[in-house]
């Protein structure tokens, strides 16, 4: 598995650049950062990277950029649904509007279907 350290001058940079556009939040998750709006994990950043949570919806505007998916295990038979932000986005407000909102419709969309198909508990016993 690859070293996914992330410096604190990036984390800024991205907490800025993000935060222009919504409130987002951190949260260290196997050596990188995930990012959160509302909830959602939309981003990660491994090894000063930033990715995008990608569909059926979004990934072909990642592909048509010439951007590649998240490989935590360098194995290409086995993507994360994450892909990696071209950088010139970052630095267009507009368009990482854009591209920042699909990418948290994603996750929404993610967390809704993980809702609907989690196992109900089982009622407990009752007692006599």
């Amino acid at each position: 598995m690859v070293a996914m350290a992330v410096s604190v001058s990036f984390r800024t940079y991205l907490l800025e650049q993000l935060g222009r556009i919504r409130p987002v939040t951190t949260r260290p998750m196997f050596g990188g950062l995930t990012f959160f709006v509302d909830g959602r994990a939309f981003a990660l950043v491994a090894e000063e990277t930033l990715y995008f949570k990608v569909d059926d919806s979004n990934r072909p505007d990642f592909v048509a950029a010439g951007m590649g998916p998240f490989l935590p295990f360098g194995d290409p038979a086995k993507p994360m649904q994450y892909y990696q932000l071209p950088e010139e986005v970052l630095e267009d407000t507009d368009q990482l509007a854009e591209w920042m909102g699909k990418a948290i419709a994603v996750a929404a969309r993610a967390k809704s279907k993980a809702a609907k198909t989690k196992i109900p508990a089982k009622p407990a016993a009752k007692r006599k």
